[in-house]
C-alpha cells in the first residue's frame, strides 16, 4: 500500500509540473499594449494576453505581456493575389518555473491575424509541432505560425496579432487558449494593395509589309484607350525614325493611320499612348521593310547585313550565401555578398530593365528574424561598349515587399552587359537562440 500511494503521488507531481509549466509557457505572450513603429516594415508589438490553463492543472488565468511581429512576403500586391502571412511570436514572458525538463517537439500553435483598413476580416495561421527542449527553469522559445489571405480591396490593409492556442501532446492532448485583452493589439505590419494588373491587350496590323521610300502604309490598331492620341512612328532597329504622325482613337479604343515612310533603315512600326515609347500602352514593332528601288550603279553590287534581335537574361555565379556568424547575448551583423549577377540585354530595343529582390524570414531554431533586417548595397557595372548606363539600387532594407537592385532608363538605344554585385547584412538580435538561419532571397529580372 505505501509503494501504491507513493507512485500516486509522485505521478500527480509530473502531472502538475508538466501542466503548469505548459500553461506558463503561452502566457509567455501579453502585456501593456505598445505603440506600433512607423509603417513601412514589420514592427515587433507588445500587448497584454489572457491564457487558459488546461482545467487539470488547477491554475487561474494567467495574464501576461506577448511581443509578437506580424510579416508578409509581398507588401504591394494587387487585387487578386494571394499575400503569405507569418505571425511569430518572438519573445516570451515567462521560463519554465519547475525543475522539469520539457521534451522537444510537443507544441503545436494556431491563431489569427486580424486585418484592418481597406480590407477586413482574420487571416488563419498555424504552426509545426517543432520547439527544443526546455531544460528545468529554462526560457521558453519562441514560435512561428503562417497562413495567406486573397487581396480583394485596394489601398492600405492593415495585419495585427490575434489571439492564439497552444495545442499540447505530451500525456495527453490540452489546449491552453490565448486571448487579446483590449482588443485589437497593435498593427504590427501594412501592405499597400494597389488596383488589379491591367493586361495589355492593344493591338497592331499593317496594310502591307513592305514598300518603296516615300509609300504610305495603312496602320490599323485596336483596343487602345478611347478617344486617346496615340503616336505611329517607324523604327528603325532601337531608334526611331523621323516618320511619325499622331492620331485619335476613337470611341473603342480604335484607329486607322496612313503613314508615310521614308527613311530606308526602318525596319519596323510600332504605335504608343503618348508622345515617348511606352511597352505597357503601345504596340508593336510590326515588321517593315523599305524595298530600296534606287537604281544599281553599272558594274555595282547591292550589300545588305541584318542584325538579329536576341533576348533579356540574367544568371547568377551561385545559389548559397554563408554570412559570418554573430555571438549569442551580443547579435550584430552578420555580413556576407551576394553571388555576383550578370545581365545581357541583347534586345535592341528601347526599354530598360531592372532586377529587384525580396527576402523571406530567416527561420531556424528560435523562431524567425524578421526579413525587414536584412540589408544591401548593390553595385553595378557595364561593360565596356554597353549603350545603356547601369544604376545600383539605394542601399537598405530588402524585406518582404521588395527592393531594386540594379537597373537602366529607356531609351533611344539600350542594351549590354553588366555585373551587379551587392554586400549583405543580417541585423540579428542579441538573444537569438544558437543555430543556423535560413531565408530565401528571390531576384526578378523585368
Amino acid at each position: 500500500m505505501a509503494f501504491t500511494r507513493t507512485r500516486a503521488v509522485t505521478r500527480r507531481r509530473r502531472w502538475t509540473a508538466v501542466l503548469g509549466a505548459t500553461a506558463l509557457a503561452v502566457a509567455a505572450g501579453g502585456a501593456l499594449a505598445a505603440p506600433a513603429h512607423a509603417v513601412g516594415s514589420a514592427q515587433s508589438v507588445d500587448f497584454t494576453t489572457r491564457c487558459i490553463p488546461p482545467a487539470i492543472a488547477g491554475l487561474p488565468p494567467i495574464e501576461g505581456t506577448t511581443t509578437a511581429v506580424v510579416s508578409v512576403d509581398n507588401k504591394a500586391p494587387k487585387v487578386g493575389d494571394t499575400v503569405k502571412v507569418t505571425y511569430s511570436i518572438t519573445k516570451p514572458a515567462a521560463s519554465n518555473p519547475v525543475d522539469l525538463a520539457l521534451p522537444a517537439d510537443i507544441l503545436t500553435p494556431s491563431g489569427k491575424v486580424v486585418l484592418g483598413g481597406a480590407q477586413t476580416g482574420a487571416v488563419t495561421v498555424t504552426g509545426p509541432k517543432k520547439n527544443p527542449a526546455v531544460p528545468p527553469k529554462g526560457a521558453f522559445p519562441g514560435f512561428s505560425m503562417t497562413g495567406s489571405f486573397k487581396v480583394t480591396q485596394a489601398g492600405a490593409i492593415t495585419l495585427a496579432p490575434g489571439d492564439y492556442n497552444i495545442h499540447t501532446s505530451y500525456l495527453m492532448e490540452l489546449d491552453t487558449p490565448c486571448t487579446v485583452l483590449n482588443p485589437p493589439a497593435p498593427v504590427s505590419e501594412t501592405v499597400q494593395a494597389g488596383d488589379q494588373s491591367v493586361p495589355n491587350e492593344r493591338t497592331l496590323e499593317l496594310g502591307a509589309t513592305s514598300g518603296a521610300p516615300g509609300v504610305r502604309v495603312t496602320v490599323t490598331g485596336a483596343r487602345f484607350t478611347p478617344l486617346t492620341e496615340v503616336t505611329v512612328v517607324g523604327r528603325a532597329g532601337a531608334a526611331e525614325s523621323a516618320d511619325r504622325m499622331t492620331v485619335t482613337t476613337d470611341s473603342e479604343g480604335g484607329f486607322t493611320a496612313r503613314l508615310k515612310v521614308n527613311d530606308k533603315a526602318t525596319t519596323g512600326i510600332v504605335a504608343y499612348e503618348g508622345t515617348t515609347w511606352n511597352a505597357e500602352k503601345g504596340a508593336g514593332p510590326i515588321a517593315y521593310q523599305v524595298v530600296d528601288d534606287t537604281p544599281t550603279p553599272p558594274n555595282s553590287q547591292r550589300l545588305t547585313a541584318t542584325v538579329t534581335a536576341g533576348e533579356l537574361s540574367m544568371t547568377q555565379a551561385g545559389d548559397a550565401v554563408a554570412l559570418s556568424a554573430v555571438d549569442f547575448g551580443h547579435g550584430g551583423a552578420a555580413t556576407g555578398a551576394l553571388r555576383t549577377v550578370t545581365v545581357k540585354d541583347f534586345r535592341g530595343g528601347p526599354a530598360g530593365w531592372s532586377v529587384t529582390g525580396k527576402v523571406t524570414d530567416f527561420t531556424g531554431p528560435g523562431g524567425a528574424i524578421g526579413a525587414d533586417r536584412l540589408s544591401w548595397t548593390p553595385a553595378c557595372v557595364a561593360k565596356e561598349g554597353s549603350p545603356s548606363a547601369c544604376a545600383a539600387g539605394t542601399a537598405g532594407p530588402v524585406g518582404t515587399g521588395g527592393a531594386t537592385l540594379a537597373s537602366t532608363e529607356n531609351g533611344t538605344v539600350t542594351g549590354g552587359e553588366f555585373t551587379v554585385d551587392a554586400g549583405l547584412s543580417l541585423d540579428v538580435p542579441a538573444f537569438t537562440a544558437p543555430g543556423s538561419y535560413t531565408g530565401v532571397l528571390t531576384l526578378t529580372l523585368s
